[in-house]
């Protein structure tokens, strides 16, 4: 593939979309951009500001993840599909509506469009780490005591994690339409919880930017929950898409985690770099704590989910990523600093 290749990359204006965007138009390709709304200069904004010179190497497109055939416009002439949109919420009213439908009918849409192309020969889907798990505690039950990418979630459910069923059902139907086809290829980037800088500034609606801004705005005061989690910057995710598209070795699922950590030893990095200045907490929340206030804080954070998670370490294996795609993660301190001052910078984060 050359650089004069034309890609598509949906949900453009997403937070590791974006950055996928400036990684593709600084490397050359052209880039169809689709967006839910063209004339939302808060979405389209952020992907003009990519462009640092006059050039047709960016076109934005209108498309809907739920509605049909609303992407073959932008898909005409790309080799590529990357397919990021699909909502990342916890806190929700409506599971199906907000994340189910979205997830695995917008994935159906982008590709029976792409099905419909003759152009396309490789699709780069963003899944998770969530359509392999629910919670950190089922680490245990897997070969040293560790995700890897023959797992998927069996757990969740509408009812129970509804994002990691989302994200579970959409890529099975991703592999299941590939499997009845021979024109493309299907590569999927299964990322951790996503953090880095906001290309996009205060971007409320980011599940990640929600995470950090309680960190620091001193909402959980002193306390943190030591939750496992596993932990990735968005220039690398986004770098893990490009590899995935033009690197000949990648075929399958790809964990793109960088580090198994938690939220306790998230919040003390941070707390060492700008403790000073921000709340930042820095002590493990006690359990009786989380009880009582974590459905206050999230409603995500229910009784079960605190007990399958609370002081249960995630380990999401890593090597296959690293040697099929040669990827090299960032640090964790690089990572939290960089999305930290992105912040303070966009006003989104004020001292204390």
């Amino acid at each position: 593939m050359t650089k004069k290749n034309t890609v598509l990359v949906t949900g453009a204006n997403g937070y590791v979309a974006s950055w996928l965007v400036k990684k593709l138009i600084e490397e050359g390709y052209t880039v169809h951009a689709t967006v839910r709304d063209k004339n939302d200069k808060s979405k389209v904004d952020v992907l003009k500001a990519l462009v640092k010179e006059e050039t047709n190497r960016l076109k934005i497109f209108e498309a809907d993840l739920l509605v049909k055939n609303s992407f073959n416009k932008a898909i005409e002439g790309c080799s590529v599909v990357f397919h990021t949109a699909s909502p990342f919420k916890l806190d929700i009213k409506d599971p199906k509506k907000e994340l189910v439908n979205p997830a695995l009918l917008g994935t159906e849409n982008v590709l029976n469009s792409v099905n419909n192309s003759d152009s396309v020969k490789k699709v780069v889907l963003t899944s998770s780490v969530a359509a392999m798990y629910s919670d950190a505690s089922e680490c245990l039950q897997y070969e040293n005591n560790e995700i890897t990418e023959s797992v998927w979630n069996n757990t969740a459910s509408l009812d129970y994690q509804p994002y990691s069923f989302s994200k579970t059902i959409a890529e099975k139907k991703a592999w299941e339409i590939n499997s009845k086809q021979e024109k493309w290829d299907l590569i999927v980037i299964n990322p951790s919880l996503v953090l880095g800088p906001f290309l996009n500034g205060q971007n409320e609606t980011s599940e990640s930017f929600k995470i950090l801004k309680q960190i620091g705005d001193g909402t959980f005061k002193k306390w943190i929950p030591k939750m496992g989690i596993g932990l990735v910057d968005v220039r690398d995710v986004a770098n893990a898409h490009f590899l995935a598209a033009f690197s000949k070795n990648a075929k399958g699922r790809y964990i793109t985690n960088a580090h198994n950590t938690n939220l306790l030893d998230i919040s003390k990095e941070l707390y060492s770099i700008y403790g000073k200045s921000y709340s930042i907490p820095n002590k493990p929340a006690p359990a009786w704590l989380i009880w009582l206030i974590g459905p206050l804080l999230n409603k995500a954070l229910t009784r079960k989910y605190i007990s399958n998670n609370l002081n249960h370490q995630l380990k999401a294996n890593n090597k296959k990523i690293k040697k099929e795609l040669g990827i090299e993660f960032r640090s964790m301190n690089e990572t939290l600093k960089d999305a930290f001052q992105s912040m303070i910078d966009s006003g989104a984060l004020k001292a204390k």
